[in-house]
């Protein structure tokens, strides 16, 4: 859903980006969709992470370097360890998703590896010739990764979802497949909202109200929250995700004026836009449909003609008619009638 009623300029991955940046809800999401509702992150124990997971790539005297940022990152503490966790936004279907996450997670542990080798060889720890082959002493260990792909799109996603979904494996003997290794990517969609378990007011009603905006079910929307105030920020979110020029100015009109936003009043404008956007959907199909028409009625009142100039009986003309232009013998009948 796009409207363009907005004249800000605003970028709708930083307002996004903002959003799950609270620990509350950065939390909430990753335990209402991962964690079937289990509070299994704590966001007293969530700590800002380097976004830029930027490495350089070296092998066999060969080096390039590769960029990338995830959107939110952070860091989940247990005792002396921790957990890395990212978060990307994705407005539009990406078909290679799977590999886009599976490389920035790679990036992720590299950058770590390059920094504890890089501490290893400052500090003289390396010992053994494994050691200094590796730039790793035999305890070292990275930390873990989880990555998670956020989906706003109206349509629900088609694309793969793992590293096998993007290989020719249909062909592959199963003896094969076996050793060819596969990575899931984990994707959160709007659309499927009915199957988490979030906590999190903010989080519930984001998903909740944009399902019900792309599913153009206002009548839920304003007996659910029609009478509710929720707090400019999760409106100019959802205005963000929907990309709705109508729910962001009223965001940022509210955001003024004490920091909460009605849903009544930006839901009826939402309404009109809608209504007013299917007329004109529904006229440009009208005109692109008479088109089609006129262009089809040309063309067989040319072929028509030319059956009339060299002399071809009615009879064949509407025979011919049926099977070259499909149609059925009275429409054919009725087109040599009006041009013979």
């Amino acid at each position: 859903m796009k409207t363009t009623s907005a004249k800000n300029k605003l970028k709708p991955d930083i307002v996004l980006k903002d959003f799950w940046r609270d620990n509350a809800r950065f939390a909430d999401l990753f335990n209402g969709s991962l964690f079937h509702g289990n509070k299994i992150l704590d966001p007293d124990m969530l700590l800002e992470s380097d976004t830029d997971v930027s490495s350089i790539l070296k092998f066999n005297g060969y080096a390039e370097t590769l960029g990338h940022t995830l959107d939110v990152a952070k860091k989940s503490a247990y005792g002396i360890d921790f957990v890395i966790l990212g978060l990307e936004n994705q407005m539009k279907i990406h078909y290679a998703m799977p590999l886009r996450h599976m490389t920035g997670d790679t990036l992720i542990y590299m950058k770590e590896y390059s920094d504890t080798v890089k501490n290893n060889k400052k500090a003289k720890r390396l010992h053994t010739d494994p050691e200094f082959l590796s730039g790793l002493r035999k305890d070292d260990r990275l930390h873990a990764v989880i990555s998670l792909c956020v989906y706003y799109g109206e349509t629900a996603w088609d694309g793969p979802r793992s590293l096998w979904d993007m290989l020719y494996m249909q062909q592959i003997p199963d003896t094969l497949k076996g050793f060819v290794n596969d990575y899931r990517m984990h994707l959160v969609q709007i659309l499927d909202s009915d199957s988490y378990h979030f906590h999190n007011s903010d989080v519930q009603d984001f998903f909740d109200i944009l399902h019900s905006i792309y599913r153009r079910d206002y009548h839920k929307i304003e007996e659910v929250y029609g009478s509710r105030d929720i707090s400019a920020e999760l409106g100019l979110a959802i205005g963000a995700a929907a990309e709705s020029g109508i729910l962001i100015n009223n965001a940022l009109k509210t955001n003024d004026n004490g920091g909460v936003m009605n849903m009544c009043t930006a839901l009826k404008e939402l309404m009109n836009e809608g209504i007013e956007q299917g007329k004109r959907e529904g006229k440009i199909e009208g005109l692109k449909q008479g088109k089609r028409e006129g262009l089809i009625a040309g063309k067989i009142e040319g072929i028509v003609l030319a059956y009339k100039e060299f002399g071809v009986p009615q009879q064949t003309a509407v025979e011919k008619l049926q099977t070259k232009c499909s149609l059925s013998l009275s429409d054919a009948q009725k087109y040599v009638t009006m041009y013979y």
